[in-house]
């Protein structure tokens, strides 16, 4: 595996792979990397013969606002770096913030509608942040996919309707949500929660799982199954709930009345933790 601070470094080793006809996969991350990370690195070479896989480490501060946990997060390249190659991660990104923002840097990028409402409401800036760096990511490798987990379901949204209509050519992949065994959803911040935290926070999964259980039974009433969830979670998570929705599942458009495919979204603070958990229904 290669390891580079910089953009040419990716950009020559990227160009001698698609000398060799070699599919390039980017994986972007800010490190303090666990299964859900490495699962998107096996997703990529499954029915593929020869892919070139390029995951970037990069804590983006410019996805983060004031109060946040930007200097607290977790990092450890070392870590982080073997468990890259144990997945045969062919090059590992890890640029500074100086090699990805220029001093008088002044373009961002920005998706309007969709960044709005859920994490967009509490977190002003943040899906620019999001949306610029991983704009930025796509430029320097030019991949063919890249991959993104569906945890951070809003992201996901955001990012393929920046790709779509700056028309990159690429195909975003979703990959699914990798859990814990007591259904915890994988997350670098779990590392802030303490033993009994971590038993408060497996409640948000199975108050997901209780109302997409609701809807199956015939409920179609979204704004009740929205308050179903809250419920649910503050009753045995003892969390404090920043939203509990119903989107439809394409757009995260509103729902009233739930006749199509819908995710439900959480976004809840266990202790001084902030977690999202999602869940996707089929109706």
């Amino acid at each position: 595996m290669i390891i580079t601070e910089y953009v040419e470094g990716v950009r020559d080793n990227v160009r001698k792979a698609r000398l060799s006809d070699r599919k390039i996969i980017l994986i972007p991350t800010m490190g303090a990397l666990h299964d859900g990370h490495l699962s998107m690195a096996r997703l990529a070479k499954e029915g593929e013969e020869d892919v070139y896989i390029v995951m970037s480490i990069f804590v983006n501060p410019l996805q983060f606002g004031a109060g946040e946990d930007f200097a607290a997060y977790p990092r450890d390249l070392h870590r982080d770096a073997e468990m890259a190659r144990r997945e045969d991660v062919d090059l590992l990104f890890v640029p500074s913030a100086e090699e990805m923002y220029s001093p008088d840097s002044q373009t961002t990028v920005q998706v309007a509608r969709l960044s709005q409402g859920l994490c967009g409401a509490s977190r002003p800036g943040h899906f620019a942040g999001v949306a610029t760096v991983v704009a930025k990511l796509l430029n320097i490798v030019q991949p063919d996919e890249a991959f993104f987990g569906q945890k951070d379901y809003q992201q996901f949204a955001v990012l393929r309707r920046m790709a779509e209509d700056l028309k990159l050519p690429v195909k975003l992949r979703l990959a699914p949500i990798v859990r814990e065994p007591s259904g915890l959803a994988l997350s670098s911040r779990n590392a802030y929660l303490s033993w009994e935290e971590k038993k408060d926070a497996a409640q948000i999964y199975a108050a997901l799982l209780a109302a997409a259980e609701r809807i199956r039974e015939g409920e179609r009433d979204a704004q009740a199954v929205a308050e179903f969830l809250r419920r649910f979670i503050e009753t045995h998570a003892h969390g404090r709930v920043e939203y509990a929705e119903v989107r439809q599942k394409n757009d995260l458009q509103p729902v009233e009345a739930i006749t199509k495919p819908v995710v439900l979204l959480v976004a809840v603070f266990v202790g001084r933790t902030r977690l999202i958990d999602n869940l996707i229904v089929e109706v």
